[in-house]
């Protein structure tokens, strides 16, 4: 029987559009052998907005429930997650070639790590990517390291959580992603750090698109108060998760 990486995306009306390019990229990926990949597409609510876009491949499952925004539907997906491996992808992003492959190339090796991000580049709307600066050397992402970084630079992550591939058993352990508004994804990154070994890839393993209607372009996601609220509740999630992954030990 072959290996699964679940590959789990929310959706919602106004990204429905992007899951075309999102589905391309990922009959793209070439898989390790004895591996294989299912799409677990969960709309945050209950349209008729998302259906039509769906695409007709036995891989993709395809579900519906309460609008309870992105982190609900991550988690309600990952009930239906039939894989050892869970890989982020937001409905309006892309995989890069391989990218698939170098995730459980780490995790299914001997590297001791149990999550994997990688590099990540901007997709502008004129079709031109952007790269970022400060990434982290490729290579082992040690306990607390991307918590202390984020902690000391106004909240802003050195990697980026929408290219998180992490263990199965391990993101059930933490409860899934966190019952936030947004920065569900940060959440879930923080929590993993503080309990296990991350690895960086250096080679780009998404295109981040850069559009008018992503969450992080709305005004309410950088309302200050809100913002601080979120933080707090991530932070303060991680280090008592810390404290007991030490105490447990």
């Amino acid at each position: 029987m072959a290996h699964i990486v679940s590959v789990i995306t929310p959706v919602h009306g106004p990204s429905a559009h992007h899951l075309r390019d999102a589905y391309a990229s990922l009959t793209r990926q070439e898989m390790p052998p004895g591996w294989e990949w299912e799409w677990v597409l969960q709309e945050d609510g209950e349209s008729t907005e998302v259906r039509p876009h769906v695409p007709a491949d036995p891989r993709v499952r395809f579900g519906q429930g309460r609008q309870g925004r992105a982190g609900m539907a991550r988690t309600m997906a990952l009930a239906r997650a039939r894989g050892d491996l869970v890989k982020v992808l937001d409905a309006d992003d892309m995989l890069t070639p391989g990218a698939l492959r170098r995730d459980i190339e780490v995790l299914a090796g001997d590297s001791g790590a149990a999550w994997t991000t990688s590099r990540v580049l901007d997709l502008l709307p004129d079709g031109s990517t952007v790269g970022f600066d400060g990434d982290p050397p490729p290579g082992p992402i040690a306990r607390n390291a991307v918590l202390e970084r984020w902690r000391t630079h106004d909240y802003r992550a050195q990697v980026h959580p929408a290219t998180l591939c992490a263990r199965r058993d391990l993101v059930s352990a933490l409860g899934g992603w966190m019952a936030l508004p947004s920065s569900e994804d940060t959440g879930l990154l923080m929590a993993l750090n503080a309990v296990s070994t991350g690895w960086f890839i250096g080679d780009c393993g998404l295109l981040y698109r850069k559009w008018p209607g992503q969450t992080t372009a709305q005004s309410e996601h950088h309302d200050d108060a809100e913002r601080r609220a979120r933080m707090k509740v991530i932070e303060e999630r991680a280090e008592a998760l810390g404290r007991l992954s030490t105490w447990c030990l």
